[in-house]
């Protein structure tokens, strides 16, 4: 399975003790719960805090920043304690989670004629043309051209185009996983697409898969790699270094696609 997420228990595992730099404060918004604010390696964090009925501390930071969940009786200083302690850990996801709204905005596509996406790790461009109907790739690769006019709204548009990259999709990823399962010798049932905000991808013990048709902005060896991926849990439903060893047995290189895919973001267009 592949998917996103940040979260740290107090009692959990120790995180690396490098810190990169962090400009300004994170600051969550949530008019439910009390922010708090604290100095983390000389940087203002502001942080949601929820008082519960749990026994430990735990962390987590999201898009909305930083989130604390703490015992209802623990004084507030042992929770700035424990987040003083966890310093590293929290400034490092915040910074990550700053780096991948910057990219998210830098990629968020707009819906209309002139406007660019990525196709298959390519950028494309969109045209408009009334002159025919449906949606189709031009011969150089460079234009979808849509048979809408140029009064369509950005709804019409987005609809249009993200109808045909569910389609192109399906086409580009069912050879692939016909591919990666012959040769990792195992059964794949039933491919899915999904529009998931959190996973790119997931596979069930009956053999189903699914891919989140996002996938198909990205530069094919991101594809494969993800295919791989899904199709490795067929044989290891884990992520131990047998899993791993599955993967690699298809995708020597694997280890260059994971971290360009690392560098992603799913994005709600």
């Amino acid at each position: 399975m592949l998917k996103r997420l940040a979260q740290l228990s107090l009692f959990g595992a120790e995180p690396p003790a490098a810190v990169p730099s962090l400009a300004g404060a994170v600051s969550p918004s949530s008019p439910s719960n009390p922010l708090c604010a604290l100095q983390l390696g000389g940087h203002p964090v502001a942080y949601e805090l929820r008082r519960a009925r749990r026994r430990s501390i735990g962390f987590v930071v999201g898009r909305e920043g930083l989130r604390v969940s703490a015992p209802r009786w623990l004084p507030q200083a042992d929770i700035e304690r424990a987040l003083l302690q966890k310093a590293d850990w929290i400034l490092r996801k915040l910074l990550e989670q700053t780096e991948r709204a910057r990219r998210v905005d830098a990629a968020r596509i707009e819906w209309r004629d002139g406007g660019m996406l990525k196709f298959l790790g390519q950028p494309v461009w969109l045209r408009l043309d009334p002159g025919f109907s449906g949606v189709r790739l031009d011969e150089s690769g460079s234009l979808i051209l849509l048979g809408l006019p140029l009064s369509a709204t950005e709804t019409q548009v987005r609809d249009a185009v993200q109808a045909w990259l569910k389609r192109r999709a399906r086409s580009v990823f069912e050879p692939r996983c016909q591919q990666f399962a012959q040769a990792l010798g195992v059964q794949m049932k039933q491919l899915r697409l999904s529009s998931a905000q959190t996973r790119w991808g997931s596979a069930s013990s009956d053999g189903s898969i699914r891919l989140n048709w996002r996938l198909i902005h990205f530069a094919p060896d991101i594809i494969d790699y993800v295919v791989a991926h899904e199709l490795a849990h067929l044989r290891e439903m884990n992520h131990s270094p047998r899993f791993w060893a599955v993967v690699a047995s298809v995708l020597p290189d694997y280890q260059v696609a994971r971290g360009h895919l690392r560098d992603q973001s799913i994005t709600a267009e």
